[in-house]
């Protein structure tokens, strides 16, 4: 008698290969029977019309302080992710010297948008160094797999001081002991190591996040620490300016260490086509040895902007300004009077830079985001507002504060800011088709005030394999290989991301028919009553780790099997002879 028998699934096995009827056993944590199985299970699933694939794994989030106190780490579980990997972009919490806790926290506020209160009370900063947050994050139960990186930001500080926070340049002492550091980390477990080379990561203040602008000689000083530990992935977020150089220390890093070497890329508004070139520069690296991996997302990088968001359209009005400070139900009220209206609509907002004008005037980047039932990700330009109001001739300042106030106060406007320069998908559909690329950049746990990305891995198989009207769709096998097989191979995670005798049993039951994510929700639950944007997902039957059911139907079971993963894990040797 086996542990779990899923009955009668369409298996679909992270590999690829053509989805098919079969049952799946399930034996101490690990899958022993893909086909028919003859045996009975002290527990059986009915799989009979549902989808059967492995559990998700989402290698890009910032759960790095609400996996302190959080055992659930929402939104992703909710979406079938069973293993994350955080730490990424340079931000985190580890190493940290006593002192340095508040800068931490403003550092992560700042570029990852969470409420530095909720952390200030979650984070109980039981560690100093790398492998005592390790151990810190060991104890504890939860329902999914953690992984974590090594980031630049915390260890620049550790070492530097004020020096490293102000982005000054490294010695070459300061750059053996990062690298001493970064090794222990490894060491430790840690996957890899990030760092952030954009200026759109600001920390509270303002500044440029530590590493933003370190040289060639600190990149791979550190870089060679992974490749003397022997694994771990060199991950960074770069405006890749001027990318030549950029890929020049990238190709040296990756060809000298055998080493991944990772960035995230999206469309630019400013540059719709300069992505191409990224890849074409990706290709040559790897042509020539280096092994360097584009991270692209499914959708837009964009602002879920309400009431409640932490900006909107009227954020910058002298009218909205004199109310801001109201609790939301005295706001709501505020904002329901006609006089009041009348007032923020006719004001002119104060100046807030180039950003700030795409969104208090950007109307032709603005769309409603719930349309017919269902939630809106690939609107045309003439659904924008400004199309809108050109129809209809109404302000598009009056459309967007009526979108705003619907579902009392609780309506959303959606601005894409990345990845949507054409007002179509057809650059990602071509970006993730190509060789050099992995799915990414979900961000779950950050942005908790204007962006809800944690739902990608549902989106997938909602718009990419079922609802796409607007250009080419992918198959089931495809969507469901690029988010377990193709995202658990870069990180060395072997031992799952494959249905298959001797894997990792991390897997879904999905109603395909019935998935969908509902719309998002402002909520407060996080310590200090912070807020957060929440999607939730319907569809789920079941997700299960490694052999353990953690939900049904969208409701979480109690039971906690979730580990601490701890440096690359080895392939069952079953998949690595078929491979």
């Amino acid at each position: 008698m086996h542990d779990l028998v899923i009955r009668g699934g369409l298996v679909v096995d992270g590999t690829g290969a053509p989805a098919r009827q079969a049952d799946i056993a399930i034996d101490n944590g690990l899958v022993i029977e893909v086909g028919d199985v003859k045996a009975t299970g002290k527990r059986e699933i009915d799989a009979a019309g549902l989808v059967v694939t492995p559990g998700w794994v989402d290698i890009h989030t910032h759960y790095d302080g609400q996996v302190t106190w959080d055992p659930l780490l929402s939104p992703s579980c909710w979406h079938g992710v069973t293993t994350v990997v955080m730490g990424n972009c340079g931000v985190g919490f580890a190493p940290a010297r006593p002192d340095k806790h508040d800068w931490l926290i403003g550092l992560m506020e700042g570029v990852e948008d969470i409420p530095g209160a909720a952390l200030a009370e979650g984070i109980e900063w039981n560690w100093e160094t790398f492998p005592e947050y390790m151990n810190s994050l060991e104890n504890q139960s939860r329902v999914l797999d953690v992984a974590t990186q090594v980031p630049h930001g915390s260890v620049r500080a550790y070492v530097m001081g004020e020096r490293g926070a102000r982005n000054e340049a490294a010695t070459d002492e300061d750059i053996e002991k990062m690298a001493e550091i970064v090794q222990e980390g490894i060491a430790a477990g840690a996957l890899g190591f990030s760092t952030s080379r954009t200026m759109l990561h600001l920390s509270k203040d303002g500044e440029p996040v530590p590493g933003t602008f370190a040289n060639k000689a600190e990149l791979l000083g550190i870089g060679r620490a992974l490749g003397r530990a022997g694994h771990g992935v060199f991950e960074m977020a770069s405006d890749m300016t001027p990318a030549e150089e950029e890929f020049m220390w990238m190709k040296e890093l990756s060809a000298e260490t055998g080493l991944p070497v990772t960035y995230a890329l999206l469309q630019s508004p400013v540059e719709p086509d300069k992505w191409r070139n990224m890849l074409a520069l990706t290709d040559e690296a790897r042509k020539q040895g280096a092994n360097v991996t584009a991270q692209i997302a499914c959708r837009p990088t964009g602002l879920v902007l309400g009431w409640q968001s932490t900006v909107h359209p009227f954020i910058a009005h002298p009218a909205y300004q004199e109310i801001a400070h109201l609790p939301f139900a005295e706001r709501l009220k505020e904002l329901k009077d006609p006089a009041r209206r009348e007032k923020i609509l006719n004001d002119t907002p104060r100046e807030m830079g180039p950003l700030g004008h795409i969104l208090t005037q950007g109307f032709d980047r603005m769309f409603r985001l719930e349309n017919g039932g269902g939630l809106e990700y690939e609107p045309g330009a003439d659904d924008s507002v400004a199309a809108l109001a050109k129809k209809t001739g109404q302000q598009p300042q009056a459309i967007v504060y009526d979108m705003l106030m619907e579902k009392d106060g609780r309506g959303y406007v959606y601005l894409p800011l990345l990845n949507y320069a054409l007002f179509n998908f057809d650059h990602i559909h071509e970006m993730m088709r190509h060789p050099a690329t992995v799915l990414s950049l979900s961000d779950g746990g950050a942005h908790c005030g204007v962006i809800c990305d944690a739902s990608f891995p549902t989106y997938m198989l909602t718009h990419w394999v079922r609802d796409r009207s607007r250009g080419e769709r992918l198959s089931l096998e495809e969507v469901v290989r690029m988010q377990t097989h193709d995202t658990a191979r870069l990180y060395g995670l072997n031992d799952r991301g494959v249905l298959a005798p001797g894997m990792k049993a991390d897997v879904n039951v999905i109603d395909l028919e019935k998935l969908r994510i509902l719309a998002p929700e402002m909520v407060f639950d996080l310590p200090a009553e912070g807020r957060r944007m929440i999607q939730r997902a319907e569809g789920y039957r079941a997700t299960i780790v490694s052999g353990a059911v953690t939900f049904e139907n969208g409701r979480e079971t109690g039971e906690m099997p979730g580990k601490l993963i701890r440096g690359p894990q080895r392939q069952a040797a079953s998949v690595q002879a078929a491979e």
